[in-house]
């Protein structure tokens, strides 16, 4: 996708005569380039850190990930050593593992999907209606940036070619985290990870006894699970659907909520 950078165009939108006039009747003796945020040397193009994005088919997009999404629940759900840990180490487990498990759900089920710009209001507008955004609806939007992360680590996954049983032990790592804070059964989901983590290991030693490292790539790209944000996942694929709704909520009705 091609990106058309921003950032670059500010100044010669000086050069517009409405939006000059206008600036100079604001103050004409103090109007100046830093009305525009704007430094000639120390400029720096940041468009695809801060140009939003929305999913380019969401009616279609959105259906394949809410499926994936039940599927990752009905995982958790179907661990009986997820069910006997206590109830709050339950939803601290569910808070931190499931945009991991969900990314893992959509590369298993290869789901891809495209993204589109969402245009920036111009110059002009903003200074006619003043409608800057906060800083806090601006940093909830998906940029095209955590969308080319998050498509990174997907593609990852896919070079891979793991089978389901790799799959599966992947998530078994990813849920049992012991160092999810405050865990009451720390020392017990630690012991889960580890036994994950060899039943990966023989799977991978079985199904590809003369790749030595595919463990080791394997441990690697699923690291990069992490750098992820909840709320990228979140604001991308399912705000579309519950609009302002909050979606852990809806993750612990539907995990357990029987």
């Amino acid at each position: 996708m091609d990106h058309e950078c921003r950032c670059s165009n500010n100044f010669d939108k000086l050069s517009n005569p409405i939006l000059y006039n206008i600036l100079m009747q604001m103050d004409s003796s103090k109007t100046s380039m830093r009305h525009l945020n704007y430094n000639p040397v120390a400029h720096r193009c940041n468009c695809e850190v801060r140009q939003t994005v929305c999913l380019k088919r969401p009616s279609v997009v959105c259906k394949e990930a809410s499926a994936v999404l039940v599927k990752t629940l009905h995982f958790m759900r179907n661990l009986p050593a997820f069910n006997q840990l206590p109830p709050n180490d339950q939803f601290a487990l569910l808070q931190s593992c499931w945009a991991p498990l969900f990314i893992l759900g959509l590369a298993q089920e290869h789901i891809d999907f495209e993204v589109t710009d969402i245009p920036a209001d111009s110059m002009l507008k903003k200074i006619l209606l003043n409608c800057q955004e906060s800083p806090e609806q601006e940093k909830d939007q998906p940029t095209m940036a955590g969308v080319s992360k998050l498509k990174s680590c997907i593609k990852k996954f896919w070079s891979l070619d793991l089978s389901p049983k790799e799959y599966a032990y992947i998530k078994g790592t990813t849920i049992f985290n012991p160092d999810v804070p405050d865990l009451k059964a720390a020392v017990f989901v630690e012991g889960l990870q580890q036994e994950a983590q060899h039943a990966l290991s023989e799977v991978v030693q079985l199904l590809h006894p003369r790749d030595d490292e595919r463990f080791a790539r394997i441990l690697l790209t699923a690291s990069m699970l992490q750098g992820i944000t909840p709320s990228l996942v979140t604001e991308l694929f399912f705000r579309p659907v519950i609009g302002q709704a909050d979606l852990m909520e809806l993750l612990v009705d539907m995990l357990f909520c029987r």
